[in-house]
């Protein structure tokens, strides 16, 4: 085999993968978006979402700026050198990561050193099989860590919470899937997409259920119990009213996928593999003479165009309104500006919609660490802190440039944040997903504000950004650095106010209360 070609297909692959959304995929928001609610939050997200999904084809840019742990399935015929092909893939991802296809996400976990090239102990993941075709097949998801932190494994029997007693039966998976849909809320990019794997190991069991993730979000699924089960879990998912970014609203779940495999007597797993909508999953068939790709994979059917779409709902609201003869209002829009003072702040209540101007600061895990220990690097008094790893691309003039800059899980700061923002005098936090009781205490006593931008809406937000005016901790790794953003028109939700109210509690509350009445038995 030309190991060279092949080098090259694995870059397309990478590349393709990062920044086109599959068909299927594609297919599965824009039904999403048809049952939405014309005007709510979730509305919101989907049209900001569906933006975003074009935007990253136009500029060829990550459509998540959380570009996740690759994660390769290989099949091989037999005689295939799988040492070349590892080899070959390992230089791919180099090139992608270089190229700001690929956010550098590898990190040693005892260290904390970010390795710069996503290559490190075990990554990128690569599975190989043989088998007797004469083609290689090379699958690639790209899962990142906000959807992969909402994965979940049960062990039955177990008392699940809203649904009681969950017994080793179908009925009792069942009650195991529904609840993960429940406790992913919208800290997993909801709507999304979930991979179920029954029996195995722990370890076996995560990988049946990621391995669900490959297949066709519209195949069906050969085997009659389960085909039943998937179809009852997308439909009783969209019951919960948790709905995209955990807004509320009609679509939470966009896919379900199960498969089975035989267990030991002493244990019965039911494991959860979580995916956001951003599901960036793809494959090619390669020659393993040439190297070459022969044909792409999760290319049936029609392909959504968001832009053509976006063009024609526009055209039939107008039409809509001069057929009634009503103007078309534009909505409200609250301007914020760093500095901001406690009494802007109080004015704002959850769901209203913010556009902000100026300047504002990246800060993840270890920028909230760092400043629960020591003093802020630049005065942050009124301002604006983004949970936010952009993808970084630095010219040659030594300028950076945002390539891909959407929001990151926030809860992962619930121990630091409130704390900081009273210490450091900070009024407003932008994530995702919302944030616990401590930071909400803390933005009754202190004056403060969560933000929720649209998670995965990576080139949305980065068109947003008009300049990198600075920099500090870029030893932390360039996820983890603190980017000094100036930014125009940036919009988000308040979630969570100053006063005490908090919307992904009211949904987290809500969603419970409809969970709990599908804890009669329907399988049996």
């Amino acid at each position: 085999m030309d190991i060279q070609k092949f080098q090259e297909s694995m870059y397309s692959l990478i590349v393709e993968t990062s920044t086109n959304l599959p068909k299927d995929v594609r297919r599965a928001v824009k039904s999403a978006k048809q049952r939405e609610n014309a005007g709510t939050r979730s509305a919101l997200s989907l049209t900001t979402i569906t933006n975003n999904i074009t935007m990253a084809d136009d500029n060829v840019s990550p459509i998540c700026q959380d570009t996740g742990l690759p994660t390769f399935k290989i099949k091989t015929p037999v005689g295939v050198n799988q040492l070349e092909i590892k080899e070959a893939i390992r230089n791919a991802i180099i090139l992608a990561t270089k190229g700001g296809k690929l956010r550098p996400n590898a990190v040693d976990s005892l260290s904390g050193e970010n390795s710069g090239d996503n290559l490190g102990e075990g990554l990128p993941v690569m599975k190989f099989d043989q088998w007797e075709k004469d083609y290689i097949d090379v699958r690639l998801i790209l899962k990142g860590g906000g959807c992969e932190n909402k994965n979940i494994q049960y062990s039955l029997p177990m008392e699940i919470e809203g649904l009681g007693k969950a017994g080793r039966d179908l009925d009792g998976i069942r009650k195991c899937v529904l609840h993960s849909v429940y406790q992913a809320q919208g800290q997993g990019c909801s709507a999304g997409f979930i991979g179920v794997g029954i029996g195995g190991d722990r370890s076996s069991g995560y990988d049946l259920a990621k391995a669900q993730l490959f297949r066709s979000n519209e195949d069906v699924n050969p085997n009659e119990d389960l085909r039943k089960l998937e179809e009852y879990i997308m439909e009783t998912a969209n019951e919960l009213g948790i709905g995209t970014m955990g807004f509320g609203g009609e679509t939470t779940l966009l896919g379900c996928k199960i498969g089975v495999m035989h267990r030991i007597p002493a244990s019965f797993f039911v494991s959860v593999a979580y995916n956001c909508w951003a599901f960036r999953r793809l494959g090619v068939k390669v020659s393993p003479e040439t190297g070459e790709i022969n044909e792409w994979l999760y290319q049936d059917g029609e392909k959504i165009d968001f832009a053509l779409e976006a063009e024609k709902a526009a055209k039939e609201e107008v039409a809509a309104a001069i057929e009634a003869e009503v103007e078309v209002e534009a909505p409200r829009e609250i301007i914020l500006q760093a500095p901001i003072t406690e009494e802007q702040i109080r004015e704002l209540k959850v769901g209203d919609v913010v556009r902000i101007n100026g300047r504002m600061y990246t800060g993840r895990d270890a920028i909230h660490k760092h400043l629960s220990e020591n003093p802020a690097p630049i005065d942050l008094d009124g301002q604006i802190i983004y949970h936010c790893g952009p993808v970084m691309l630095k010219d040659e003039e030594g300028k950076w440039h945002v390539k891909a800059a959407g929001p990151t899980t926030s809860i992962r700061e619930e121990p630091y944040q409130g704390d900081i923002m009273k210490r450091f005098g900070i009024r407003a936090v932008i994530g995702k997903g919302g944030m616990g009781p401590k930071t909400l205490e803390a933005l009754s006593e202190h004056g403060g504000v969560y933000l929720n931008a649209i998670g995965g809406a990576a080139q949305y937000y980065a068109d947003c950004i008009k300049s990198v005016e600075g920099v500090n901790f870029t030893e932390f790794g360039i996820p983890e650095a603190m980017w000094h953003l100036k930014v125009e028109g940036f919009t988000a939700v308040v979630t969570m106010d100053s006063h005490g109210n908090s919307l992904h509690k009211d949904v987290q509350q809500s969603s419970l209360e409809k969970l709990s009445q599908f804890k009669e038995p329907v399988f049996k």
